[in-house]
Order: structure tokens, then sequence, then C-alpha cells
């Protein structure tokens, strides 16, 4: 497990939201504290707070290849790269775990829980750092 996923474990077990754990791992890679980014990501958690949005792992690495990659206008090539970066990240989960939905992550309907949320959070954290090689 790399260092990144290590971190996002450690603040999950401290009270972050799966959102906050992860994107708050990866402060030193981006322009923002981990104040500011835990502020930030706090909606995210439980998928956007009803278990019915995205997983918020897979938002918080999101949010940081946004923080990272963004040109800071409405210059297409950088969302293009975003977007891109995002989708890898996106459908690398959902190979791995079979949803991106938290609340289909957690079996709400079906009763069969496809992954932990720490388990969501070291699967984020990895794909984002192999994808930044960090």
């Amino acid at each position: 497990m790399g260092k990144y996923a290590e971190k996002a474990l450690e603040l999950h077990a401290k009270g972050y939201n799966c959102a906050q754990a992860v994107a708050c791992a990866f402060s030193d890679q981006v322009d923002m504290d981990e104040d500011q980014l835990f502020k930030v990501m706090e909606g995210f958690g439980a998928g956007m707070g009803g278990m019915h949005g995205t997983c918020g792992a897979i938002s918080g690495a999101v949010a940081i290849v946004g923080l990272m990659n963004s040109k800071g206008n409405s210059q297409v090539k950088s969302k293009v790269d975003t977007y891109q970066t995002s989708k890898k990240i996106v459908s690398g989960f959902e190979e791995k775990n079979g949803a991106s939905i938290c609340g289909e992550l957690k079996g709400i309907q079906t009763k069969k829980v496809l992954r932990s949320c720490d388990g969501c959070i070291q699967d984020a954290a990895e794909l984002l750092e192999n994808i930044l090689g960090v």
C-alpha cells in the first residue's frame, strides 16, 4: 500500500469522511491546505450525503485531479485532460469493485456489501497514486 493510501486510512480513522480522507491525504500535491480541502470535501461524504451519489473516496480523488490539472480558466485542453484522468479513476474503481455509487457499494438495496469504506478509500487513493506516479 502506498503512503497516500496509508495516510488516507489514518485520516478516516480520525473521523474524516471518505472524500475528506482521500483529498486531504494528497494535500501536499495541490495548492490548497488540508483545512481548506477538509471543508470543501465535507458534503461529498456518504455518496454526497445520502448514499445515492458517487462514492466519496472517488470524489476526493477526482477533486485532487482537478486541482492538479486545471489551468484556472476555461481552457478546453485543461478540461479534457482532467476529464480523461477522472474517467480513469472512476473506471478503474468500478472495474475493481463493481460499482461507483455509495449505496450500491454498501449494499443498501441488495444487502450485499461490495466494499467497505476503508476499502473504497484505499482503492481510490491507490488509483490516484498510480495515475499521478507519486
